[in-house]
């Protein structure tokens, strides 16, 4: 069984920046590729970063130039940066991560961004 456990969530004022993290219990290299979607209130779960196993990367368009994907396989952890913050990125942010065998989904418990003044 994997977990994925996220942190780095909580309140920041517009333009300001945050950083989450998501720990894996293997190797991230075990993964065809991980990710982070978010679920705003009212709004359906939708992808907004993602990095293969090769370390390609992909964004959600409203995130580009703003948000950065990145790994640190030593620690098998998941990293999003999130600069210039918006009112509109409040939502759960989840972390998920496609297994290599089987391709299984798996899924954090999320952590709250909130954007407000």
């Amino acid at each position: 069984q994997v977990q994925l456990v996220e942190s780095g969530g909580g309140l920041v004022q517009p333009g300001g920046s945050l950083r989450l993290s998501c720990v894996a219990s293997r190797s991230i290299f075990s993964f065809n590729h991980m990710g982070w979607y978010r679920q705003g209130p009212g709004k359906q779960r939708e992808l907004v970063a993602r990095i293969t196993r090769v370390g390609s990367t992909s964004y959600e368009d409203s995130v580009k130039g703003r948000f950065t994907i990145s790994r640190d396989s030593a620690k098998n952890t998941v990293y999003l940066q999130m600069n210039s913050l918006k009112p509109e990125d409040t939502a759960v942010y989840l972390c998920n991560a496609n297994a290599i065998s089987g391709g299984y989904d798996y899924w954090g418990q999320g952590t709250q961004v909130t954007v407000s003044s």
